[in-house]
């Protein structure tokens, strides 16, 4: 083979695959690659959900703040259904 055919890419990427599979040292780059890689996309899916948690929560919380300190009443679907007698108010 000469260098012209190794830089066809379907040439190179058969040797990439070929040099990874039977290297030890790149597979286990590989496997430590992989292995941080999804300890990252956990902890970042961990963190975005614990920031619309708190974001929800903040909300919720300044929601009644403002019924409490302005007087307004909350939506009907906000208020907690009472029952008196069997009837509902």
């Amino acid at each position: 083979m000469e260098l012209e055919d190794y830089l066809e890419p379907e040439v190179a990427v058969t040797a990439v695959v070929a040099a990874t599979v039977f290297s030890p040292r790149a597979r286990k780059i590989v496997r430590r690659g992989a292995v941080y890689g999804t300890a990252g996309v956990l902890a970042a899916g961990e963190a975005v959900n614990s920031f619309f948690k708190g974001f929800g929560h903040g909300l919720k919380e300044a929601d009644q703040d403002e019924v409490l300190t302005n007087g307004a009443h909350p939506s009907p679907e906000m208020r907690p259904q009472e029952v008196a007698g069997g009837q509902e108010r």
